[in-house]
């Protein structure tokens, strides 16, 4: 009896999941096909050009564009930002600091501070006696 390894595929959304990008904005042959655990580990280590420039200029996904404006997911939503947007109208908003993007860093920054004060807690709740 010999064992075959089976080739490990995901769908063509994981793969953009994990690549950081838009799927509708890949090329047909990437959203038709399957994508293989080697397919995936040579595109992270060596992007082809239309990998580059999604990157670099977009359309970016909903967890890229919160990162790039210092929110959350949640936050775009609650601004009606629920479309993919490119590098340029991601600068355009940090140029013009709407109010809800200046609500919402200050709420992501409230959430990151108490994380961080949790984090602390525990650290020294979870610290044997000396």
């Amino acid at each position: 009896m010999s064992s075959q390894q089976s080739t490990q595929t995901m769908k063509p959304a994981t793969a953009a999941k994990k690549l950081g990008v838009y799927l509708p904005a890949t090329p047909a042959d990437f959203q038709e096909g399957v994508v293989t655990r080697a397919e995936l580990n040579e595109l992270q280590a060596n992007p082809p050009e239309w990998l580059r420039v999604l990157r670099a200029d977009g359309p970016h996904p909903r967890p890229v564009v919160a990162a790039k404006l210092g929110v959350s997911i949640s936050g775009l939503a609650r601004a009606g930002v629920t479309e993919a947007l490119t590098t340029e109208q991601i600068e355009a908003l940090k140029q013009e600091r709407p109010e809800w993007l200046e609500k919402e860093r200050a709420t992501q920054a409230e959430v990151r501070k108490e994380g961080a004060r949790l984090k602390s807690l525990k650290k020294e709740t979870d610290a044997p006696d000396a």
